[in-house]
């Protein structure tokens, strides 16, 4: 039975869609059948972080009525399935969010896992992936103002039916750590299911459009958000369970697959 997670945050800039990707990637890598869908249609990253900007037909293309959602699927890193948004105003204007509906009822049979990656804040266009989402994951940073927007999100969540799985700690710094997890499920209400550090390895995977459990599989960051993905799919995390990123080959077959799923 296919189980959809949407990872929320009330800000931008929490690090969602990376973490997105990644877990994304390792779920996949786990065995379960993985899609990626961008819902973040006015400021789509997915595309950017996998390279997928100039790919012909995205979310855009099938929300306005002028593409089947088959033709908007990849395959990205471990065989991770990505449905990326346009980058293009034109394609957002033209997109109709409430379409995502009838998305979901395409795609929903194919996959064991769905993450969505929500816009950032309480807009109208970030409410149908709260509402339509099994479980919403929280993502936030060491800091009072994502800490209060995040629970505008837990509480607009609740109105409207939604359930939260728990909220992810980004980018923690060793400093106060313990005091920052017991404040965020304090004020949030739910349990901090994750807690990911400071790690410049986040950025230096990014450079080369590659997930950083892929390029770094042994950093710190990796570690966290591979421990969160075993949770969420049910296997045991053992620290040799790492990708061949070590391989320079294997890099660069990954580069060059994420590219358009051919006819």
């Amino acid at each position: 039975m296919v189980v959809t997670y949407t990872i929320a945050s009330g800000k931008g800039g929490t690090g969602k869609t990376t973490l997105s990707v990644n877990l994304g990637t390792m779920l996949a890598h786990y065995g379960e059948e993985t899609y990626i869908l961008d819902a973040d249609m006015g400021m789509a990253n997915i595309s950017i972080i996998l390279g997928l900007e100039n790919v012909p037909v995205t979310l855009h293309e099938v929300l306005a009525g002028k593409a089947h959602v088959s033709e908007a699927i990849y395959e990205g890193p471990c065989g991770v399935k990505v449905i990326p948004s346009g980058i293009s105003l034109q394609g957002f204007q033209n997109a109709n969010p409430e379409n995502l509906h009838d998305v979901m009822k395409d795609i929903i049979n194919q996959c064991d896992v769905l993450i969505m990656d929500a816009p950032a804040g309480i807009s109208r266009d970030g409410v149908i992936p709260l509402a339509i989402a099994d479980e919403v994951i929280l993502v936030i940073n060491p800091e009072l103002s994502s800490m209060v927007d995040a629970l505008k999100t837990k509480i607009l969540t609740e109105l409207i039916g939604g359930h939260i799985k728990g909220a992810i700690l980004n980018r923690a710094t060793l400093e106060k750590t313990e005091l920052s997890v017991h404040k965020i499920e304090e004020v949030l209400g739910v349990k901090v299911i994750g807690l990911i550090p400071d790690d410049p390895n986040v950025r230096r995977s990014a450079a080369y459009k590659i997930p950083i459990v892929v390029k770094y599989p042994n950093s710190p960051a990796s570690v966290e958000i591979k421990k969160i993905a075993a949770e969420l799919a049910g296997v045991e995390y053992k620290k040799s369970d790492t990708l061949s990123a070590s391989d320079d080959k294997f890099l660069d077959r990954l580069a060059r697959s994420i590219t358009r799923r051919k006819k």
